[in-house]
C-alpha cells in the first residue's frame, strides 16, 4: 500500500512540474512575443520620427540653399548693375572723347587753312616790302646827288639837332608839370586831410586796466573769499583775473591786462553777488555762462559796426573779430573806435579823390584785425592773411597788409588807409606808448607759460609780477609741476626785459565728480 502511495506521490510531483514548466514556457514565449511587439512597435516610431527629422533637415538645407541662391542672385545683381553703370560711364567718356578728337581735327584742319592763309600774306608783304625798298634806295639817291652829302652824313646832321630839340623841350615840360603837379597836389591833399578832420570827431576813453564791482555789503567780501580762500582761488583760476579785496567800503577790485577778460569777470561776480551763492562749482558755471553770452554779445558788436558803415557780405568769423575789437586797446586807443574812424576818414578821402569808397571803407574798417587773435608776427601780415583767408577783395587785403608798409602797396585805397590810421592815432593824447608795452610783456608772459606741455591755462597776474599756471593732474605730478615752474622762470629770465622779479605759480588740481540719481 505505501509503495502506491509513494508512486502517486512521484506521479503527482511529475505532474505538477510538466504542468508548472509548461506554464513558465508559455509566460516566457508571451513575454517574448509582447517584447517583440513592442520593438517592432519601437521600430515604427523611430522609423516615423526619422523620416519626419530627415524632412525637417531636408526643409532647412533647401531654405538655407534658397537664401544663399538668393544672395548670391542679389550679388550677381549688384555687380551686374555696377558694371552696366561702368559700362555706361566708359561709352560716354568714349563718346566725350570721340567728340573731342572730332573738334581738334576740324580746329587742325582751320589753322592749316589759317597757316596756309598767312603764308600767302606773307609773301604778299615780302613782295612790297621789296618794292619800298627799291624806291627807297632810288629816292635816297636823289637826295645825296641833290644835296650833295653822303647817306650817314644826313641821318646824323637830323638825329643831332633832334635830339637836341627834344632834350630841351622835354626839360622845360617836366620842370612845369613838376611845379604844377606839386602846387596841386599839396593843396588837393590839405584840402582832402582838413575836410575829413573836420567831418570825422571821436571821444577816446584811456584804457583801464582795473574795474570795481560794487557790493551790497561788506560782509559779501568773506563769501567772496570763501573758506580758507576757496571760492577767490577758483573764481581766479576760471576767469585769469587778479581779484583784489581791500579795505575800501562795499568793493573789490578786477585787475587784468585783458579788457575782454576783465570784463566776463566783472558780469560774472556781479551775477554771483546778486545770486548769492558763491562756491567754486557755482564760480565755475557762471563763469562759463557768461563767457557765452560774451561771445554773442562780440558777434552782436560786429554786426552793428558793420550796420553803421553800411557794409554788407562779410564773413561771420571776421563779424567776430570785428566785434572782439571793442575790447582791445592799441596805445590806449579803443580799437573798435580807432578802426571805424579810420574806416569814414578813408572813405571820405576816397569820395574826394574819385576812389571806390566801398572798399576804402571796408579796408579801413579791418585794417587792424590781426590785433585780434593770438599769433605772433606783425598785425598787418596776420590781418593779411585773415583777410585771404575769407576772401576779401584783393585791394581790401592789400591794403591791410601794407598799412605799415610791410608789403608793397597795389592801389591807392591802400595809401588812404595807411594815411587815415596815421590821422587817428596822431592826435594829442590819443595813445599811450608804455600802456602797449605793459599789454605786450603780459601776453609774452602767457604765451611762454602755455608753450610747455600739459599746460591748460596760463594767466598774468599783479600788474605782471606772478605768472598762474594751471596743468592737467592726469599728465602731469607733483615733481614734474616743479620742473614746469623752473623751466617756465628760466625761460622768462633768457628772454624777457621786466622790472623786479616775477612769481611762477604752477596749480595742479584734481576734481572728482559723481552723480546720485
Amino acid at each position: 500500500m505505501e509503495w502506491w502511495i509513494v508512486g502517486l506521490t512521484i506521479l503527482g510531483f511529475l505532474l505538477g512540474g510538466g504542468v508548472g514548466y509548461w506554464l513558465v514556457q508559455r509566460s516566457l514565449k508571451m513575454k517574448i512575443k509582447d517584447a517583440e511587439e513592442r520593438a517592432k512597435v519601437i521600430l515604427r516610431d523611430a522609423e516615423k520620427e526619422g523620416e519626419i527629422l530627415k524632412k525637417e533637415k531636408l526643409l532647412e538645407v533647401k531654405a538655407e540653399w534658397d537664401r544663399k541662391k538668393r544672395e548670391f542672385d542679389q550679388i550677381m545683381q549688384d555687380r551686374h548693375e555696377k558694371l552696366r553703370a561702368y559700362e555706361k560711364e566708359i561709352k560716354e567718356r568714349e563718346d566725350r572723347i570721340t567728340r573731342k578728337l572730332e573738334l581738334l581735327s576740324n580746329k587742325e584742319k582751320q589753322l592749316q587753312s589759317l597757316e596756309q592763309s598767312l603764308q600767302q600774306q606773307q609773301q604778299q608783304v615780302q613782295q612790297r616790302m621789296e618794292e619800298v625798298e627799291q624806291l627807297r634806295e632810288e629816292q635816297l639817291i636823289r637826295l645825296e646827288r641833290i644835296t650833295g652829302m653822303s647817306r650817314e652824313d644826313a641821318k646824323k646832321y637830323l638825329l643831332d639837332s633832334m635830339v637836341e630839340e627834344a632834350k630841351t623841350e622835354a626839360a622845360l615840360m617836366i620842370k612845369e608839370i613838376r611845379d604844377q603837379a606839386r602846387e596841386e597836389a599839396k593843396k588837393q591833399a590839405q584840402k582832402i586831410v582838413v575836410e575829413a578832420i573836420q567831418r570825422t570827431a571821436t571821444d577816446y576813453a584811456i584804457e583801464n586796466t582795473v574795474s570795481v564791482v560794487n557790493l551790497p555789503s561788506d560782509e559779501m567780501k568773506g563769501r567772496i573769499i570763501g573758506r580758507e580762500g576757496r571760492n577767490i582761488r577758483a573764481f581766479e583760476a576760471a576767469t585769469g583775473v587778479d581779484l583784489i579785496i581791500d579795505d575800501t567800503p562795499e568793493a573789490v577790485l578786477i585787475s587784468c591786462f585783458d579788457p575782454l577778460r576783465r570784463e566776463v569777470a566783472r558780469r560774472a561776480l556781479e551775477r554771483l553777488v546778486s545770486d548769492g551763492r558763491i562756491h567754486p562749482s557755482r564760480i565755475e558755471e557762471v563763469v562759463n555762462k557768461t563767457k557765452k553770452e560774451m561771445e554773442d554779445e562780440i558777434r552782436e558788436v560786429g554786426k552793428q559796426a558793420l550796420l553803421e558803415l553800411g557794409i554788407h557780405n562779410v564773413h561771420r568769423e571776421i563779424v567776430r573779430l570785428i566785434g572782439r575789437m571793442k575790447y582791445r586797446y592799441s596805445y590806449g586807443q579803443n580799437l573798435l573806435a580807432h578802426s571805424i574812424e579810420v574806416a569814414r576818414l578813408a572813405a571820405i578821402m576816397a569820395a574826394e579823390l574819385g576812389l571806390d569808397v566801398r572798399l576804402a571803407k571796408r579796408a579801413g574798417l579791418l585794417h587792424d584785425i590781426g590785433k585780434c587773435v593770438e599769433e605772433e608776427g606783425p598785425h598787418a601780415l596776420i590781418g593779411y592773411e585773415i583777410a585771404k583767408r575769407y576772401r576779401e577783395h584783393p585791394i581790401v587785403a592789400n591794403a591791410i597788409g601794407s598799412h605799415h608798409d610791410e608789403m608793397e602797396m597795389i592801389s591807392p585805397i591802400a595809401a588812404l588807409v595807411q594815411a587815415a590810421d596815421a590821422i587817428s592815432g596822431a592826435r594829442p593824447g590819443a595813445r599811450r606808448e608804455s600802456l602797449e608795452h605793459y599789454i605786450k610783456r603780459l601776453t609774452s608772459l602767457e604765451e611762454i607759460a602755455s608753450s610747455f606741455e600739459g599746460v591748460v591755462q596760463s594767466y598774468a597776474i599783479q600788474a605782471g609780477r606772478e605768472i598762474r599756471v594751471i596743468v592737467e593732474p592726469e599728465r602731469i605730478d607733483d615733481l614734474t609741476a616743479d620742473t614746469i615752474a623752473h623751466e617756465i622762470a628760466k625761460r622768462i629770465e633768457e628772454t624777457m626785459e621786466y622790472p623786479g622779479q616775477i612769481r611762477v605759480t604752477v596749480i595742479r588740481e584734481k576734481r572728482s565728480i559723481a552723480y546720485a540719481r
